[in-house]
């Protein structure tokens, strides 16, 4: 029994939900996204709520239950609220700039890394040891920001490299003599 699946999700006011076969689109203030979900879950559509319900007692169907309902959520949430990552960028000279529709990253590299911004994402840079990837997909936010982490990720002697903000880097202790 999926303790996630088994709630349904709300639908709120100002928010439009269609449901056409394993296919759920959803309309909102910043935009519309849709899902297809797994054919091991059935979705329904009753009052205010969107119910995703197992279509047999399998594992593969239970194990989709509460994804399939996550998914859904995340959709009305990213219609709502939408999503934010943030990223720190830790080294001497490192620093990150938006120039257009490009981030441009100076990340001790002999050159600096041109990282084009997908659509349907904004990335800002309050300051320049700083970046903020936001957008209404949950999935492409947090994409855009594991691919710019991946340039250079944090290392455990100094930490230096580009973290996410809540992350903890685990140190290690250098060399001894």
């Amino acid at each position: 029994m999926s303790r996630i699946g088994n709630k349904p999700v709300p639908i709120p006011s100002g928010i439009t939900a269609d449901i056409a076969g394993q296919t759920v689109k959803v309309k909102g203030p910043k935009g519309a996204l849709s899902a297809v979900l797994p054919d091991e879950v059935e979705v329904k559509l009753d009052g205010g709520r969107i119910r995703v319900d197992p279509r047999s007692e399998t594992k593969r169907a239970r194990s989709q239950w509460g994804t399939a309902r996550t998914l859904v959520a995340n959709l009305i949430a990213g219609v709502t609220k939408g999503f934010e990552q943030r990223l720190e960028i830790n080294g001497v000279g490192y620093r990150a700039a938006v120039q257009g529709k490009n981030l441009q990253l100076a990340l001790g590299y002999s050159h600096d890394i041109v990282y084009p911004i997908p659509e349907g994402i904004t990335i800002a840079t309050p300051r320049p040891v700083e970046i903020v990837v936001s957008g209404i997909d949950r999935q492409k936010v947090g994409q855009v920001a594991a691919e710019i982490r991946a340039y250079r990720p944090p290392e455990p002697y100094k930490g230096k490299g580009i973290k996410y903000a809540a992350e903890r880097i685990f140190r290690k202790e250098g060399k001894k003599k």
